[in-house]
Parts: structure tokens; sequence; C-alpha cells
């Protein structure tokens, strides 16, 4: 093979997937675009890793009966005095117990990601996750958030960015997480009964909750530019009242607990207009319509184009590259496989110059993969993640993980880097030669200057970490 051909299938594994595994660079010399997008052209199967984890609807069932639980024991305790409030002996609060299920989801992630052969896919997965993101900070969505991944967006991602869209936005997670749940319009059924029983706090008590709305149109379509204002996202919230959860009791009871509802009683009536278009009133059609009709938006499309130019290409990509990627959505009705292959086809994706820095996952992910190492225990796996500052499902906004390199290189950051190195090199000792595992992991991105300084260094394990904070393996 060409050394030409090896660098193509270096960045293929590494640009577009989570790094190179044993074995990987060979088997994608011989046609490195079609070894990315093979990973799409088959029917989606879940994988074995994700099997036997308790469904999103299982777990906020969970919290919706716990939280019954302790509404039962305050009005018990009320009734019978002060000193009786104490939760019973033996208790858990709901963050103990959602916090396995987190755990297991986090590590079956991870396990998914590190052992995939199609590590384009896992990477989509990764970044859809993080475009629609949740955060675990929530307690409500401290079992959720790797149930929406995992429910709403793995089955999604090479279809069509509308329904896509509508899983995600229906799921509990994103319901709870942005407490759409809560919204009520004032004119609805239940707002105007509330009025009348108690209207001297019936303002406050029945009014629109946007941000779910807003988020929609400022994060998961149009863009912060895409042409929207403040008269949209309150319209756009009035016409996804009722967007909610099952469960509850008395009246506030309805349909499956934990699973997503439409509960026409807390629906705000009559038609509306978003982005000057007027939409019929028709309960949750209504805003199923709004949905579609953003999913099919030019703005939608240049924002979504952008954000994967950015993620597998530069933080700054070319305004080529954008335009490439926001046509192809246009003219595909917004299917999502011919954006990838656009992105995968673009000349311009497959510059030798690493650009992107890796963010704390990526970084560990390659090393596992270069490693081939799959570690079982769930929690000192994730406690990488921990300590090198990218816990799992745990942005600090709806916004998502920031994916720039300004975001991720500072001192502080690079020093934790160079710790988690030199602890997981002492650990793999000279069990896998660093001049082997650079051969397998990088190619000829590998410098003579690194392939040098792995040659002379003192120990296998100094090797392994000089390997690992090289240029070329912190950047893809």
């Amino acid at each position: 093979m060409t050394a030409d051909a090896a660098t193509l299938a270096a960045i293929a594994t590494n640009r577009f997937g989570f790094g190179a595994r044993p074995g990987e660079l060979l088997a994608a010399r011989s046609d490195p675009r079609g070894w990315i997008l093979q990973t799409l052209r088959h029917p989606y199967r879940p994988p074995d890793e994700l099997a036997g984890l308790a469904s999103g609807q299982e777990l906020l069932a969970a919290f919706l009966a716990v939280r019954a639980e302790r509404a039962a024991e305050r009005r018990a305790g009320g009734r019978a005095g002060a000193g009786t409030t104490a939760a019973p002996a033996g208790l858990d609060t709901v963050r103990e117990r959602l916090l396995p299920h987190y755990v297991a989801q986090a590590a079956a992630r991870c396990r998914v990601a590190i052992a995939s052969d199609t590590s384009f896919r896992e990477r989509l997965v990764h970044f859809w996750s993080n475009h629609f993101a949740v955060s675990i900070d929530k307690p409500i969505c401290l079992g959720l958030a790797g149930a929406l991944e995992n429910e709403a967006i793995r089955p999604y991602i090479d279809g069509r960015f509308e329904d896509l869209l509508y899983a995600v936005e229906t799921h509990p997670a994103m319901i709870t997480y942005l407490d759409n749940q809560r919204s009520m319009g004032p004119h609805s059924d239940l707002g105007q009964r509330v009025a009348r029983r108690a209207p001297e706090t019936a303002q406050g008590r029945t009014g629109l909750n946007e941000n779910l709305a807003r988020e929609i149109l400022e994060l998961h379509t149009l863009g912060v530019d895409g042409g929207y204002g403040q008269a949209d996202v309150t319209s756009f919230a009035a016409v996804i009242t009722g967007w909610s959860i099952g469960g509850g009791e008395g009246r506030f009871a309805a349909g499956e607990p934990g699973a997503f509802v439409f509960r026409d009683a807390l629906h705000e009536p009559g038609a509306r207009v978003v982005l000057g278009r007027r939409y019929a009133e028709g309960g949750m059609a209504q805003g199923r319509a709004v949905l579609r009709d953003l999913a099919a938006h030019p703005s939608t499309a240049r924002h979504l184009a952008k954000k994967l130019a950015r993620h597998f290409v530069a933080d700054d990509p070319p305004a080529e590259l954008i335009e490439r990627l926001t046509r192809a959505y246009m003219v595909h009705d917004g299917h999502l496989p011919a954006v990838y292959e656009a992105l995968v086809r673009a000349d311009l994706a497959w510059r030798s110059e690493a650009y992107k820095y890796k963010q704390p996952c990526e970084f560990i992910y390659s090393t596992l993969r270069a490693l081939d190492v799959a570690p079982r225990e769930p929690r000192p796996l994730l406690g990488s993640f921990e300590a090198l500052g990218q816990r799992h499902w745990s942005p600090g906004s709806p916004a998502g993980w920031p994916d720039s390199a300004a975001d991720w290189d500072g001192a502080d950051a690079l020093m934790q880097r160079i710790q988690w190195s030199v602890a997981l090199g002492e650990r793999v000792g000279d069990a896998h030669p660093a001049l082997d595992t650079a051969e397998a992991a990088l190619g000829p991105l590998a410098t003579a200057h690194t392939r040098t300084a792995l040659e002379r260094a003192a120990s296998g394990s100094q090797a392994i970490a000089l390997l690992l904070m090289s240029p070329e393996f912190q950047r893809r």
C-alpha cells in the first residue's frame, strides 16, 4: 500500500472514529472512505453491551413512585404532629436509587465505544447525544440521560432528522430535564379550573414554561441566529403544552407512569403562529407540525452542518464544507446518512493536518482502543472521565459540552492528562510496547520525533506515557 493510503486510513480511524484498535488501520487502507460509510449501511441493532439496562420508562416510574412515597410520608407526618416526619429507616434517597442505573449505563456506553468495530457510528451517537444534551446534575436525569441516548438517539441517527428530533423531544428525559411537564396553558381545561378555584394564585400556577420551546429553537434546530424571536418562543411553548409524562394521582393521573403522554387538559387551545406560519389547533398534531417545519428549515440545515463540520474537521470549519453539508441536508430532505456521506466524501475533511484537539472522552477512548483494553469494573473506568473533567452526560448547560480546543487545553487540564497517562503507563508497563502501539494506532501519523522519543524512553511505562501525550495522539 502507498503511504497516502496508510495516512488516509489513520485519518479515517482517528478523525471519524474513536481511534484505531489493533488491525483497524490495515482494514481501512484499501478504501478509507468506504470503510467509514459501510458502518451505516446495515440495519441498526442495539449493541449487546446495552442488553439488560432498565428502560427510561421504568426508571422514571420508579422515581415517581419514590416521590409519591415521600409525599405520603409528609402528609402522614403532618397529621401525626411534630417529631414523626423522618423517613423510615432504609429508605434511600432518589439519587442513591438511580445511581446504580447511571453507573451501568455509563459503563456500557464506554465498553461500546472502546470495543466497537463501527466507531464512526458510535462517534455520531455521542455527537447527537451532546447536541440534544441533558445533564445528570438534575437528579431526575441521573437514570434518564443514558436512556435518552439508547432509546431516542441510537435508533434514529441513520434516518431523517425530523424523526430523530421528534423522538428526542418526546422522550421523558427531555420533557423532565426542561420541565415541560410543568407547563400549563392559562386557557387550558386545567388552567381554567385552577383559576376558578384559586384566582389569587392562578397566575403563578398556570403559566407557560418556555424552556423546552426555547432550547428546541436555539439549540436543537434553527440555532441562535436562526431567525426566530421571543414571540416565536412563547407561541411555540403554548403549542407544546400538554407534552408531558404519565403517572400522577387524582386529576393529575394520565397515561402509563414514566412514559410520554399528551395531556389534553394542560394544552393551550387555539391556533398559533411560529416563524410566520399559522398552525391550526390540533392538540398533539399541532406540535408535531411545528417540529416538521423546523426540521425542514434552511437555518436548521446550516446549524447542523456547521456543528458536524466543527466536530469532525476543525474548530473553525471551512465555509465551503459547511455549504456542502447544508446542500446535502436540503436536497435529501434531512436524510442524515446523505449528510454524513457528503462529509466523508469531501476532500476538505481529509487534510493531513490534525486540527481537532481531543476532548477528554475522546482521549480516553482512543487510548483504551489503542491498547485494546476494556476494563470490566465500571467505577475505576468512569473515574477516568471524572478525573479529566468530562463525566458522562453532565455538561454545564443544555448547550452540551463545548467542541473547541480553547475549552479543553488549559494548563490544569493538560496536567491532569499527563498524570493520567503516567499512571496508566505504570499499570500496563511493558505489556504494550509503545512503538508497536504507535504503529497500530497512528501509523504514518506518528512522527520521527515521537518514535525517537519512544525508543529512548527509560522504561516501557514511560514510553506509553510519552506516546499518549505526543501531539499526534492528542489531536485527530
